[in-house]
C-alpha cells in the first residue's frame, strides 16, 4: 500500500519528500506526478514505505503537519479505479448523424 500526500508545495522535489518520510522508516518509492501543460509537480504525491507500521507512523505524524509553508494532507492512498471518462469525447470528433452529400 502507499501513502497519498496532498497539498504539497509546487517547489517540492522527490528527495525532499523522501527525506521527510525517512524519519519514520525505510522509503521504498516516491512519486510526484508532473502536470503535462506546466511541467511542474501537481501538488500531490505518493510515498511507499517498507512496512504498514512505518506507513501508519508517518501518516499519524505528518497529517496536517506544516511543511514548506503548507498544511499537508497525508493518508492511505486509495486504489486507482479503472473507470472510463465521465462523458466527454471518445475520439470520434465528427459528431453523430449520417453524412449528406
Amino acid at each position: 500500500m502507499s501513502i497519498y500526500v496532498g497539498n504539497l508545495s509546487y517547489e517540492v522535489k522527490e528527495e525532499d519528500l523522501r527525506h521527510v518520510f525517512a524519519e519514520y522508516g525505510t522509503v521504498k518509492n516516491v512519486q510526484l506526478p508532473i502536470d503535462r501543460e506546466t511541467g511542474r509537480v501537481r501538488g500531490f504525491g505518493f510515498v511507499e514505505m517498507e512496512s504498514d507500521a512505518e506507513e501508519t507512523a508517518a501518516i499519524e505524524a505528518l497529517d496536517n503537519a506544516e511543511w514548506m509553508g503548507r498544511s499537508l494532507k497525508v493518508n492511505k492512498a486509495k486504489p486507482k479505479t479503472d473507470g472510463g471518462s465521465s462523458g466527454g469525447r471518445r475520439g470520434n470528433y465528427g459528431g453523430g448523424g449520417s453524412a449528406r452529400y
